[in-house]
């Protein structure tokens, strides 16, 4: 089973950067569990440096990294410039830009491009400690400037798509590298090529408290509801949905 460390950057006494009353603390763990639900429910074995408000040192969080022994350690961040409203965008930092590492900040900026963002590239920071003192693969995604009005406007809007964006790149150089993830019962609700479609559907769903999520596949948005081992309970899905109207059908992937 593939294995994932997401960190969720500062915590606790560490606010990280702040503006207008926002702490990024609590966008990089509200992001990280986002992002973390999504790979379980593929069949990820998730593990996380933090999920509620505390500090860790950045030595912590590698150390915490390390003893999983994951396949990639993700760190998630909020950028933050000198002045408010000087710079705009994504990008994500890895200690050198080789290997498989670069390979997943490549896909991760260019998910995050096409949900809005300004792909401002792959950067080296060798000094980080949570890029230096890993010894898996690890990667530090600066999901926008949180002193940036337009990103922390598409932070808040998109935020469904943004962790879908992070975790189907993840998925993807996953299964570049030939991991294989357990199979789930998921509920298909629909197959769409325009991606609004797909992410209407979504909202609607998720509005009415469905797990639901997007797969992309090919040339499709797949819209689909749960993750279940057992085929029992991914009927019993189908069927609540069916009582809504929705029409559906049982993958297992």
């Amino acid at each position: 089973m593939a294995k994932i460390v997401i960190d969720s950057g500062h915590g606790g006494s560490d606010s990280g950067a702040i503006y207008n009353g926002r702490n990024e603390k609590d966008d990089n763990l509200r992001l990280a569990k986002a992002v973390g639900e999504l790979l379980a429910r593929q069949g990820v074995d998730v593990v996380y440096t933090r999920t509620e408000d505390v500090y860790q040192t950045p030595y912590e969080k590698a150390q915490l990294g390390n003893a999983a022994e994951p396949d990639f350690f993700v760190s998630l961040h909020r950028n933050s410039s000198p002045e408010n409203n000087q710079y705009s965008g994504v990008e994500t930092l890895v200690y050198d830009i080789t290997g498989s590492k670069a390979r997943l900040a490549e896909r991760i900026n260019g998910n995050l491009e096409k949900v809005g963002f300004r792909n401002l590239g792959v950067k080296e920071r060798p000094g980080l400690v949570v890029l230096r003192r890993t010894k898996s693969p690890a990667v530090l995604v600066e999901t926008g400037f949180i002193n940036t009005d337009a990103d922390n406007a598409l932070f808040d809007e998109k935020f469904n798509e943004i962790a879908q964006a992070i975790a189907d790149a993840i998925l993807a150089e996953l299964e570049a590298q030939g991991e294989v993830t357990e199979n789930y019962y998921r509920v298909q609700v629909g197959a769409f090529q325009n991606p609004e479609y797909a992410q209407n559907l979504l909202y609607q769903l998720l509005a009415q408290n469905y797990p639901a999520f997007i797969m992309k596949d090919d040339n499709y948005y797949k819209v689909q509801v749960g993750a279940f081992k057992n085929l029992d309970n991914a009927i019993k899905m189908e069927m609540a949905l069916r009582r809504r109207g929705y029409s559906t059908y049982l993958v297992n992937e």
